[in-house]
């Protein structure tokens, strides 16, 4: 998917978030990086081929620290 020199890292790599950001619409909250997971202002995440997200790593009483 990705065409840049030194490619994003993969989606199943554990640092699939240091990939490129192609798209952001920060009045919707949310980004595309260059290899299709959709992050999102809440630090949650939805990944290409998933039927599933990942949660928000936000507790119930504010951000994380």
């Amino acid at each position: 998917m990705c065409q840049h020199q030194r490619p994003c890292p993969p989606v199943d790599a554990p640092d699939h978030q240091a990939a490129r950001l192609v798209a952001f619409h920060p009045e919707q909250g949310w980004g595309l990086l260059c290899n299709g997971v959709v992050i999102f202002d809440d630090r949650g995440e939805l990944l290409p081929d998933e039927p599933s997200s990942i949660p928000s790593h936000r507790g119930l009483y504010g951000p994380a620290a």
